[in-house]
């Protein structure tokens, strides 16, 4: 596996600081979620290029350690990217459970306000940001998977996964409604009617034991093609 700059391959080798280290994000290959930060050193570097799963250096305890060595939440790396300074690292790989160590599956789980708490402003100007729209279908992914190994009673996701037929016909029903609304109804229409297309085409993907990341995968292969 080698380390590919994100734009330009033929970017420099990695500069590592003055500590002998280099800044390393770690990015879901396939949803794209931004798990963690950390560093790693030469050693680290080799090993997790040799390996193709995770090692980075602990600043903290001052060693080397392997992504997951004590909770089983390995990281197997599927691309190592270069910034344009080579000074930091995209690691995008595929996690094998919660990067936190808190459980939580992002470490980057704790929301920031937009600003320090003011009395004279409101409150809604102080909030954070919250979930953005990238975040939704990797979390809905998340739902559907909880909803078919808990069957709550009552769920309409269970009623689908139940009924094989029953979401292909869901599915085609909705994607006439886009349509119809793409036609003569209004912008907000279109994304209603777009946002049920894909909730029902995920859990579609789901009872077929296939992922978003599947489909996704046969585009990429088509990236580059002939023109369409």
């Amino acid at each position: 596996m080698a380390i590919v700059p994100a734009e330009d391959q033929t970017a420099a080798a990695p500069l590592f600081d003055e500590r002998g280290l280099l800044s390393c994000i770690v990015q879901d290959c396939e949803s794209g979620e931004v798990l963690m930060f950390a560093y790693m050193n030469q050693e680290a570097l080799e090993l997790t290029r040799s390996t193709r799963e995770l090692h980075l250096w602990s600043r903290s305890r001052e060693q080397m350690w392997r992504k997951g060595e004590t909770s089983g939440n390995v990281m197997s790396v599927r691309s190592l990217r270069l910034d344009c300074d080579g000074d930091c690292l995209l690691a995008l790989v595929s996690p094998a459970g919660p990067a936190c160590h808190t459980g939580q599956r992002t470490c980057f789980h704790t929301e920031l306000p937009a600003s320090e708490p003011d009395a004279s402003r409101s409150s809604e100007g102080d909030r954070g940001l919250g979930r953005q729209p990238t975040e939704m279908l990797p979390a809905l992914e998340r739902t559907l998977q909880s909803r078919a190994a808990e069957r709550p009673e009552g769920s309409y996701t269970v009623r689908l996964l139940d009924d094989p037929p029953f979401i292909g016909e869901k599915v085609m029903e909705e994607a006439e409604e886009v349509a119809r609304a793409a036609r003569q109804e209004s912008d907000l229409r279109v994304d209603e009617e777009a946002a049920d297309v894909l909730y029902h085409l995920l859990v579609l993907l789901h009872s077929r034991g296939r992922r978003l990341g599947d489909a996704l995968r046969v585009l990429m292969e088509r990236d580059g093609g002939p023109r369409r």
